[in-house]
């Protein structure tokens, strides 16, 4: 039997895979509505820690995968802006996740490794763009250590 956050895993691709089509045909409108409606359920997928039958990685990876697409459709649509926020709120989320001692560990972990993507888009950004503040301010929540609790130790972010 299927859950519904596997449910929910096949509707965050098929709106992903619509919204691709669309921005692919120029319908930048249309696409950004999708990956839009992508982005509700990425969140309820990562927030959903406790009831998710979807693997971590999968689940983390929707999140961002979104928000990269959504960052990449503004800058296309040149809103450097747009995009830097995009950008930074799935970093900032990967973060906080990475620092909450209650999180699940897999998914802690599945963070770290999808921060290596959002850390390196945020780079890509300030090359293109300069120095933005919050691309700064994104990085720099990515270069303190997450060890809140010492029973606990979590890896030494970027």
């Amino acid at each position: 039997m299927k859950t519904s956050t596997s449910h929910r895993l096949r509707e965050w691709e098929q709106a992903m895979r619509n919204g691709t089509n669309a921005a692919s045909s120029g319908q930048v409108l249309l696409a950004e509505r999708l990956y839009l409606e992508a982005l509700v359920i990425s969140r309820a997928l990562l927030e959903g820690s406790h009831v998710s039958a979807e693997p971590p990685d999968d689940r983390v990876a929707a999140f961002v995968v979104t928000h990269l697409n959504l960052a990449d459709l503004h800058a296309e649509a040149e809103n450097p802006a747009l995009a830097a926020d995009y950008l930074c709120t799935a970093h900032c989320a990967l973060m906080s996740l990475l620092r909450d001692p209650g999180a699940d560990r897999s998914l802690q972990q599945a963070a770290l490794r999808h921060s290596r993507e959002t850390h390196a888009a945020l780079l890509e950004h300030l090359g293109q763009h300069g120095n933005v503040e919050n691309v700064l301010a994104a990085l720099r929540a990515g270069c303190m250590s997450v060890t809140a609790n010492p029973a606990r130790p979590a890896p030494t972010l970027h």
